[in-house]
């Protein structure tokens, strides 16, 4: 099993779909004490066939998520578009602006404490950033109870927006909601890259009031460029 080193994590996330062949292992996860307390699902296998079935067989404009860590699974995401369920939409636009295309996600792992949370959430937006190209914003309300939830996702680099009542997914919660954003990181100008944080390695210019960034990689190619045009009395 591989475990945190000295409050950090090893090893490499990989992302796939839920199959009916993870019905009985996402069942155990959801029966687990400090998961049931927020998620609030049945772990019967009819329970679970029954909440996730429809999203396997397409019935559902949502996606379930396996996170494996070096190809162990240890996680469990839902993601989809926000204005994709009008009632969670209209509720959640009451609290915060919400622009078209923005995407929310739910998470859960099997070993809570581990410190997995957090390298999980920057795993799974660095995916939804590729897997919904012209998403603008990830947005995510959590209980204001589930106070490891809503730090691991300020670890991960999201700022709260807003606070207010939403319907509770567990009827003994008040429904007192923080929520949570981040905004799809600026893109290479020159090729699909996105920028990690404060990257010191991308070099930033700007076109009137178009700001441009360029990956390292990219920036080397630029200079490159300009170096070829400049006449033999530079050199």
């Amino acid at each position: 099993m591989v475990r945190p080193i000295l409050g950090s994590v090893t090893g490499r996330i990989t992302w796939r779909r839920v199959t009916a062949a993870d019905f009985p292992m996402i069942g155990r996860w959801l029966a687990e004490p400090a998961v049931a307390r927020w998620w609030n699902h049945e772990t019967s296998p009819d329970a679970v066939e029954r909440d996730f079935g429809p999203t396997l067989r397409g019935e559902e404009p949502s996606e379930d998520l396996i996170a494996a860590l070096d190809g162990r699974p240890f996680g469990l995401a839902q993601r989809c578009r926000i204005d994709a369920y009008p009632e969670e939409h209209a509720g959640l636009a009451a609290l915060t602006d919400v622009p078209d295309g923005a995407v929310t996600i739910d998470y859960l792992v099997d070993e809570p404490g581990r410190g997995l949370g957090t390298w999980m959430i920057r795993s799974l937006l660095t995916d939804t950033w590729t897997a919904f190209p012209d998403a603008p914003c990830v947005i995510v309300a959590v209980a204001a109870g589930n106070v490891a939830s809503w730090r691991a996702l300020e670890k991960a680099g999201l700022g709260r927006v807003a606070q207010g009542h939403l319907e509770p997914d567990n009827p003994v919660d008040d429904g007192w909601h923080v929520v949570h954003r981040i905004d799809r990181p600026p893109s290479c100008d020159r090729c699909p890259q996105l920028r990690a944080g404060a990257d010191p390695a991308w070099t930033r210019g700007q076109d009137g009031d178009h700001v441009r960034w360029l990956c390292p990689t990219c920036t080397r190619h630029h200079v490159r460029d300009i170096e070829a045009k400049l006449p033999p009395a530079w050199w």
